[in-house]
């Protein structure tokens, strides 16, 4: 895969972001851009956790199937789901029937309220400051931080489940509490403080 790749509409777009039709809208309108708000953020959470081990394309054609499984991700919702909503959940085909993951997004759910402060306000206290520039390539993106480091760890002590410091990171691409569209990339910069 190329870093930068210009598509046939003529737009410069980081590789992966070119490489199918799903992608190139995801990474368009979403992958980057700040996104707050505690149920927002818990389904990306969700997402993230549910992606380990599989392909981000996999979670994403299922992502329709996950928001009706889930109650749209509402946290209040889910974290009254008991033994019959996992097992209708097993049961569901539309989404990743991983008993341990399911759990975990219930657990989360509950860890969730359990925050004085939200969901959204902890996981955006480890935004870093913004780089001076994006990267060139994706040789410089890092798989995880010290600041993802902390995220997972903090998210941990709270009780959360399925979130390494990786997927943390991967959390805060997808969010735009990082930005790292390549430079050169069509997608304007923006960065939510």
């Amino acid at each position: 895969m190329t870093d930068l790749v210009i598509g046939a509409d003529g737009l410069p777009r980081c590789g992966w972001g070119h490489s199918t039709p799903d992608y190139a809208a995801y990474h368009d309108t979403e992958w980057g851009r700040p996104l707050r708000g505690d149920d927002a953020l818990y389904e990306r959470l969700t997402l993230e956790a549910f992606q380990s081990g599989l392909s981000w394309l996999t979670i994403l054609r299922k992502r329709p199937a996950f928001r009706l499984a889930f109650d749209e991700f509402r946290i209040g919702t889910v974290a009254d789901y008991g033994d019959a909503d996992v097992a209708r959940l097993l049961a569901d085909a539309g989404i990743v029937r991983n008993r341990a993951k399911i759990e975990a997004a219930i657990a989360n759910a509950r860890a969730a309220l359990e925050l004085p402060e939200g969901l959204s306000a902890l996981l955006w206290s480890f935004a870093p400051p913004p780089r001076p520039a994006r990267p060139t390539s994706f040789a410089e993106v890092p798989a995880l931080t010290a600041e993802s480091t902390a995220m997972a760890k903090a998210l941990k002590k709270r009780g959360f489940r399925f979130v390494g410091p990786t997927t943390a990171y991967a959390l805060m691409q997808a969010t735009g509490m990082v930005d790292d569209h390549l430079a050169g990339c069509h997608v304007v910069a923006a960065r939510a403080a």
